[in-house]
């Protein structure tokens, strides 16, 4: 078994950070729906504008509002407007040839599949 690619947001923008909540990133839900992303998976976080990467599970936040919240210790790292990347894993024995993944616009609302 090997951990491959499954599902991508791409250059979504950190709209709030919240270092007093515990843990987790809050998803606008309706960009979880488009890659299949559950509630209290985990996920790969990856900040394009200063570099940290950490891992934390999704939390969905209200459809349509655009919200991507960083919450806990990882609102230390990464910060409200950060451009980030949010990557879903699975464990696989085949390639997985067709992972979802979105591209948002700068209010993170879904603009194509990749």
């Amino acid at each position: 078994m090997r951990s491959v690619l499954r599902a991508k947001i791409h250059k979504a923008t950190v709209t709030q950070a919240d270092v007093d909540y515990i843990g987790s990133i809050t998803i606008d839900a309706d960009l979880m729906r488009h890659i299949d992303l559950w509630p209290g998976e985990k996920v790969l976080v990856v900040d394009n504008t200063n570099g940290a990467r950490l891992e934390t599970y999704a939390i969905a936040g209200e459809a349509g509002s655009g919200i991507i919240g960083m919450n806990g210790a990882a609102a230390h790292l990464i910060h409200p407007g950060d451009e980030i990347i949010i990557i879903a894993f699975e464990l696989r024995d085949t390639p997985n040839m067709h992972p979802k993944m979105i591209l948002v616009d700068e209010g993170n609302k879904f603009v194509r599949y990749l």
